[in-house]
């Protein structure tokens, strides 16, 4: 189209202009009622149309997060259960080949040997032992008994063997006549506050009572231990021998990994718990409300509860695995989710609040209707513009409108014609508006189906990327999560690590961003007198700073075990790593090697933070010395190492920048002189309480800022020869 002053060549505005030279006055009314019609008509079926394209398009998100929902869910929670369940599923196999050891010595007691079991001994403390107790009234010096003892105790080693092997708080066997053999590490706990031996019944124990009534292996509800004051379960097995029930074995199991477990699962979007086979909720990170977990005195059974779609729900869980429900509990609706452990008879159970799962289709709407918004006021604009040329064009040739008339006005209603029924026709997932020979008129007619065929074409493409995206973020968030509980159980965190060395006492911890990071520490002996000590951090975030952390360790470990010193250990470390690092990454490293029998010691430092160390009767102070690059920056470089020597009472701290550059809401770092003080409120503390001191002064600093890094600390305090026993 051209414009030539007020008069467009080719567009509308020419056509009429055409008809009113050669038409008459009746044919220019028919004329303009019909253009005036049709769009109107065009306008209404334009607004139906949209609003019909915005329902299909919000129904389409809907339907593809639901789809999403259900899959992630249901292979999340199915994961999480078989996971538990083959916990408990390995504890009954433990328990049931204890039960068929016991039977063999109790049916058949002479064709054994005897082992003595003696009493608990406070000195064993720390050390995993098969200990003696008994009940009121036992005479122990009684030769049946006696000989009963000394055939029990050839479980001993078997039992001593599954404490060590397993998160156990015990392993045991009690007879039907008060004597129980338990093997564990603390036999401190077997005295009462007057220094005497504990006594107890074992057959008027709930476990003893329940395993003797079911007759088979049997789960008790989660208990606290007496001793330990841990959550934990216990399975035990009731022993026959001649129909007569001779003796229960057992064991207890600590669930802290799975109470964590259910605490970390709380995000924006839902949160895990569990439950037992009485309907009570014994794993929750809700401290409130329906799903908060409350006593066995309060408790309510949730199969009872007066939401019967809730209480149904429930039911199925605990029968099998369920598909993704939507109830609402509490007054909000909830996707609910939940799978079996066939063990033990409980449940795991994933809620998702529905409010976060509409929050993409509701974005998407917005976003829509202000795209729609634009084109319809451009629309409008036009349609006005034009309402108002074909008018005053009209008026002015009424009289030249006679052949022309027809053969114009057919040419220009045809194409709105078509339009209006092709629009029309779009609903549901027919989002299709294609343009066509009939559309090419050269005028604003075009422009405005060039339009719908453009805006349809982006609806689609919206609707394709966000289930795409959607997709990847659920994808990746799963990955991150898995990726994160590999990485901390490659560290090291059984405390004390070495309960039989006096010389010295350490403790470590990492605190894990929300992404999965390159943070690590490790110790372990080189030999019987020489201790190694390390702590790291990778470059970068995300999965590959984790895969490099994993080899960084392991080589640093291997190579140290080989021998030499702290110097040859990172060079040839520094030259594998470097060796098809494309990714060019690098790690800083601090380590050291600590002579145990002197507290002499060689560290080296390379590119990483500096420690702090307090001398007895002192406070902490930066040890600041000249640094080595890191390691897999450069191959064939060497490392400087530098001699030290502990006395008894001394104490060193390693850390990652993590500590330091912990960043408060006004966006200040925590800092090494923070950092300082925390270590100096309570400098003669042992190390764990010193890590614990530094962790509450970075949270009381950050409040609730994010934690942008891992957080990882390691603290060494040297006893020397005066600890020994």
């Amino acid at each position: 189209m051209r414009q030539f002053g007020r008069l467009i060549i080719g567009g509308i505005e020419n056509k009429i202009f055409n008809l009113v030279l050669v038409t008459a006055f009746i044919i220019v009314i028919v004329i303009g009622a019909v253009t005036y019609y049709q769009s109107d008509k065009l306008t209404k079926l334009t607004e139906e149309t949209n609003a019909k394209q915005q329902e299909s398009m919000v129904g389409i998100a809907n339907q593809t997060m639901s789809t999403v929902i259900n899959n992630t869910m249901t292979e999340s929670t199915l994961l999480k259960a078989y996971i538990a369940d083959d916990l408990f599923s390995e504890l009954e196999t433990q328990v049931r080949m204890l039960g068929d050891y016991a039977y063999k010595f109790l049916k058949d007691p002479d064709c054994f040997p005897q082992i003595d079991v003696k009493v608990a001994n406070q000195k064993n403390e720390g050390i995993v032992t098969a200990q003696l107790m008994y009940a009121k009234g036992v005479n122990i010096t009684d030769q049946d008994t006696v000989n009963k003892i000394g055939v029990l105790g050839n479980l001993s080693d078997m039992m001593c063997s599954m404490y060590q092997s397993a998160n156990l708080n015990s392993a045991f066997i009690s007879t039907n006549d008060g004597i129980t053999i338990i093997a564990d590490d603390r036999p401190s706990s077997k005295y009462g506050s007057d220094g005497k031996p504990i006594r107890i019944d074992p057959t008027e124990r709930p476990w003893y009572i329940g395993a003797a009534e079911k007759g088979d292996i049997y789960f008790s509800d989660i208990e606290t231990d007496s001793f330990t004051g841990k959550s934990g379960i216990v399975c035990a097995l009731p022993v026959y021998v001649n129909d007569e029930l001779a003796a229960v074995v057992g064991a207890d199991l600590f669930l802290d990994n799975m109470e964590v477990a259910v605490d970390n699962s709380k995000e924006t979007s839902g949160f895990l718990f569990v439950v037992n086979s009485d309907g009570h909720i014994v794993f929750s990170p809700e401290k409130t409300g329906i799903f908060a977990v409350r006593s066995i005195e309060q408790a309510t059974d949730l199969r009872k509860n007066e939401n019967t779609e809730f209480a149904t729900f429930i039911q199925d869980a605990l029968k099998g695995n369920t598909d993704v429900r939507l109830i609402n509990v509490d007054g909000k609706d909830c996707y609910l989710c939940g799978s079996s452990m066939n063990t033990v008879g409980w449940a795991v159970i994933s809620v998702v609040d529905k409010e976060v799962t509409d929050s993409p289709a509701k974005n998407m709407e917005e976003s829509y209707k202000k795209i729609l918004g634009e084109a319809v006021d451009s629309y409008t604009e036009s349609l006005d513009k034009s309402k108002l040329t074909v008018t005053i064009l009209l008026i002015v040739v009424l009289l030249l409108a006679i052949v022309n008339a027809i053969v114009l006005a057919k040419k220009i209603v045809k194409p709105i014609n078509v339009m209006a029924e092709k629009v029309s026709e779009i609903n549901g997932d027919n989002l299709d508006f294609e343009m066509e020979k009939v559309y090419k008129t050269g005028d604003e007619i075009e422009v405005l189906a060039e339009s719908f065929s453009a805006l349809s074409l982006k609806t689609k493409e919206y609707i394709k990327e966000i289930t795409r995206v959607t997709a990847e973020k659920e994808r990746i968030g799963a990955e991150l999560n898995v990726a994160t509980q590999i990485q901390a159980d490659m560290l090291p965190r059984i405390f004390p690590p070495f309960p039989d060395r006096k010389e010295f006492d350490l403790f470590a911890s990492m605190n894990p961003a929300k992404e999965v990071g390159g943070d690590f520490y490790d110790y372990f002996l080189v030999d019987d007198d020489h201790i190694a000590l390390i702590m790291a951090d990778v470059s970068g975030k995300g999965v590959p700073a984790a895969l490099f952390m994993v080899i960084t360790k392991t080589l640093i470990k291997n190579r140290a075990q080989m021998g030499g010193s702290v110097s040859e250990i990172l060079s040839e470390v520094n030259n594998q790593l470097c060796e098809g690092n494309e990714a060019e990454m690098f790690v800083t490293v601090w380590m050291a090697i600590i002579e145990i029998s002197t507290g002499k010691g060689v560290a080296a430092n390379a590119g990483h933070e500096h420690p702090s160390i307090r001398h007895k009767g002192g406070a902490f102070e930066l040890a600041e010395y000249r640094h080595s690059p890191a390691l897999a920056v450069m191959e064939g470089i060497p490392f400087r190492q530098h001699e030290f020597e502990l006395k008894p009472g001394d104490t060193l701290f390693v850390y990652t920048d993590g500590v330091a550059e912990a960043t408060d809401s006004k966006n200040e770092l925590f800092g090494a002189e923070r950092m300082l003080k925390s270590l100096n409120r309570e400098p003669d503390a042992e190390p764990k309480k010193i890590l614990e001191n530094v962790m509450a002064s970075i949270e009381d600093f950050v409040e609730d800022a994010p934690q942008f890094d891992d957080i990882t600390m390691l603290c060494f305090k040297y006893y020397g020869k005066e600890q020994e026993v």
